[in-house]
């Protein structure tokens, strides 16, 4: 199998992750968020890596320019994930030693 056919076969159960996960309502909002932008980078390197090719007869991985923006997208991503998580730990924390009323 080829890693583009194993990669274009990721993104079902990376599909149904996000559908449980917008169903379930347990994920700060700012978590969804990162994880629904990876999806703006999958759509962003599929067109890069393609004119990589085309314009420079490279990779993708090989094209500093085209790459590095292509994976601002995910750093993004990731960052939007842990700020998410961070701020519902903060308000969990906050919750628990707020003195009840």
């Amino acid at each position: 199998m080829s890693k583009d056919n194993l990669f274009a076969m990721s993104l079902l159960p990376y599909l149904g992750f996000l559908w449980f996960m917008a169903r379930s309502h347990r994920f700060p909002r700012l978590t969804m968020i990162g994880f629904y932008l990876l999806l703006v980078f999958v759509a962003v390197t599929i067109p890069a890596g393609i004119y990589a090719k085309v314009a420079y007869g490279e990779t993708l991985a090989n094209v500093d320019w085209l790459h590095g923006g292509a994976e601002s997208f995910l750093t993004l991503s990731n960052i939007l994930v842990v700020l998410g998580f961070y701020q519902a730990v903060q308000a969990a924390k906050a919750a628990k030693n707020a003195p009840d009323s």
